[in-house]
């Protein structure tokens, strides 16, 4: 079956919590899926997850900041990481993809990661250093860690009584637990405060091939652990993605949850000529969320390898592409549902789901929304795994790449509306004039193209929307008052090519090799808004607004038409909601790739492009403020309050720019 049933569920025990005043400024519903002390850390304007809870709703119920004071932002401080000292001492480390950590806020320090895996400790109204811990993960002489190279995300919190931990999953896979008062590891857990990940896995790991770069969720005293496995064809057989649960305490490893199915395990059939014994990847390298009320933990899987081609691996292939949840006690599956059917696309799940509370014909639900790269929001009731709106099966076109068997159907829910573009057809290509359209008509006709799950050809086939999304790792803001989500969306295609490796690219028959199509006149290929956000009512399913985000006149190529519309530009954007205001961030730019021969591997450069933080009215899409910040944002913002003011903090910087921390206020 496409949909697995939910099983019994566990007998929920609900625990009262002692009710306590708010000050007004910080009055709110419960947030769901929250952490256990989450209402008393926002009552006191503290950001105790990566995403706010671990709901994944970054949403604060903040107000200092509203929308008649938000002109009067500025910097507050910035804060230097210090990684640079360590990259000047030790020239061969290597430079950053990008500064991607978003910091938590707990007891007016902020716990921050560092691309090469160091952990700093930050006064929230300061930002002065109060603690480093450097893991030295660089000197262990592997050159750069698998996919991106040096980049992380960000750390996890765990508190019983005075006992306060820091946990972090580092690059080349590391698992260490800190003192958050002195940074210093905590001797009892795993091996002197550390635990290799690579062991314990099915198979042996190469490091080169393993590593982290997300936060742990923590739920009921288990840490719940993810990987980031290197994509494509670059290792026979490839890492296993497998989830693994371990103990706060101690470090013991409680229990594994394959994403391969194995041998009678249920799935297992889907692995046609038993390919689930060589499968690998199908990894969580995407952040997780978590209803700790239910004890229950949601994993956005990845593709199995390799990424664009499946000759190797016949059948859908569970859990692969799926949402997955667990019963964080046990890890046993409670539900899954397959999004992507014997992945082709490289259509990671690419964000934690996000936990909603939603009320469609006026019934309660307790929901999850999934937003994916191909632009669909995919919504259940996050107890069962039941659609909220029905889900169909639709054919789609077969691949014409020898030894493929790509899936016949796809699932495509029919509500929320797609919020982005899906295939390329000529009505979807940039129409700025009748001439860019016919140019643009011209570079996309010499591959292949169409609607979604177009498969991948030799010929070369025009994906969109691409690897990128879409939707993305920045993922998703929820509204909790109003049940609204927010997405970030941009329009990047992919051009995918199927070939024959060559000798030193693998074993597989065919591989698939990615890149970015521009349009004509250096313009982009597809139509605008380049990148937007969508505003989905999540009660109704239906698209309230769609707005641009960056100043497209940032780039040459529009600034030379004279367009006075703003057509937004086709980059990543974070958005952080509160009670009062929305307030959206954007990435710059990365150059094409260059060869380093000392890494021998090609690096893409980081570049900043028309830097801002807007404010917007969240019920309107309205903007409220734009202020220009130094450098653009390379991770999400969060929010909190320390010293009486409210601040905004995000990351910036990698590869050739200097990686800080910047905070705003009023």
């Amino acid at each position: 079956m496409r949909e697995a049933g939910s099983r019994r569920l566990v007998t929920v025990i609900w625990l009262a919590f002692a009710l306590f005043a708010m000050p007004a400024a910080l009055r709110a519903q419960s947030i769901p899926g929250a952490l256990p002390e989450s209402a008393k850390a926002l009552s006191q304007g503290e950001w105790p997850a990566y995403a706010g809870t671990y709901a994944a709703s970054r949403y604060s119920p903040l107000t200092q900041i509203n929308r008649d004071n938000a002109k009067g932002l500025h910097i507050a401080w910035r804060w230097k990481s210090p990684d640079a000292a360590i990259r000047e001492a030790n020239p061969g480390v290597g430079p950053s993809f990008a500064n991607e950590s978003t910091p938590l806020m707990i007891g007016g320090v902020l716990y921050t990661s560092t691309s090469l895996s160091q952990v700093a400790a930050i006064d929230a109204a300061t930002g002065a250093t109060k603690w480093v811990f450097d893991p030295k993960i660089y000197e262990n002489g592997l050159g750069l860690p698998a996919n991106l190279g040096w980049l992380h995300r960000g750390v996890a919190y765990w508190r019983n009584g005075d006992d306060e931990r820091i946990v972090i999953l580092t690059a080349f896979a590391q698992m260490i637990a800190l003192d958050a008062k002195t940074g210093k590891p905590v001797r009892s857990f795993g091996t002197d405060g550390r635990i290799d990940l690579t062991e314990g896995l099915r198979r042996p790991v190469d490091r080169n091939y393993y590593t982290m770069t997300s936060p742990p969720v923590i739920v009921r005293g288990v840490i719940v652990v993810g990987s980031s496995v290197m994509d494509w064809w670059a290792k026979k057989p490839s890492p296993p993605g497998d989830v693994r649960g371990f103990d706060v305490g101690s470090g013991r490893l409680l229990w594994t949850f394959h994403t391969v199915a194995q041998g009678e395990e249920p799935g297992a059939d889907t692995w046609q000529k038993d390919s689930w014994k060589d499968a690998g990847n199908a990894n969580v390298w995407a952040p997780m969320s978590a209803d700790e009320e239910l004890g229950y933990v949601y994993l956005p899987v990845s593709t199995p390898t390799n990424d664009y081609y499946g000759g190797h691996r016949p059948g859908d292939g569970l859990f692969g592409e799926s949402l997955v949840c667990l019963d964080v006690t046990t890890g046993r599956k409670v539900w899954h549902y397959q999004l992507v059917h014997h992945g082709l696309w490289d259509y990671d799940l690419p964000a934690a789901p996000s936990l909603i509370d939603i009320k469609v014909d006026g019934r309660p639900i307790k929901a999850v929304a999934q937003v994916t790269k191909q632009a669909f929001v995919y919504v259940f009731d996050r107890l069962t795994g039941k659609p909220v709106w029905p889900i169909e099966e639709q054919p789609v076109l077969a691949s014409s790449v020898p030894g493929e068997s790509a899936s016949k159907t796809q699932p495509i829910p029919s509500k929320p509306a797609p919020f982005d573009l899906q295939g390329a057809r000529d009505d979807d290509l940039i129409d700025l004039s009748p001439e860019i359209h016919k140019e643009a008509i011209d570079i996309a006709k010499a591959y292949d193209r169409g609607g979604i799950y177009t498969p991948p050809s030799q010929r070369g086939t025009i994906q969109v929307p691409g690897n990128a999304g879409g939707g993305s790792w920045s993922g998703a803001a929820i509204d909790p008052e109003t049940g609204t989500l927010y997405v970030g969306t941009q329009r990047v295609p992919t051009l995918v090519t199927i070939r024959k490796p060559e000798p030193w690219q693998g074993q597989y028959d065919f591989i698939g090799l990615p890149q970015y199509l521009p349009g004509p006149r250096g313009l982009p290929l597809l139509k605008p808004p380049f990148g937007s956000i969508v505003a989905i009512d999540m009660n109704s399913g239906e698209h309230r607004w769609r707005i641009p985000v960056g100043r497209s006149n940032a780039m040459g190529s529009v600034r030379r038409l004279d367009i006075a519309e703003n057509l937004g530009l086709p980059a990543r954007n974070w958005t952080l909601v509160t009670r009062t205001v929305m307030i959206v961030v954007q990435l710059g730019y990365f150059s094409a790739p260059r060869f380093v021969p000392e890494f021998n591997l090609p690096i893409r450069d980081l570049h900043n492009l028309d830097p801002h933080l807007w404010v917007y009215d969240k019920t309107s899409g309205e903007m409220l403020a734009e202020m220009e910040l130094p450098a653009n944002a390379t991770g999400a913002p969060m929010t909190y309050m320390a010293g009486g003011k409210q601040f905004i903090v995000f990351p910036v910087g990698g590869g050739p720019l200097v990686e800080e921390l910047i905070a705003v206020s009023l």
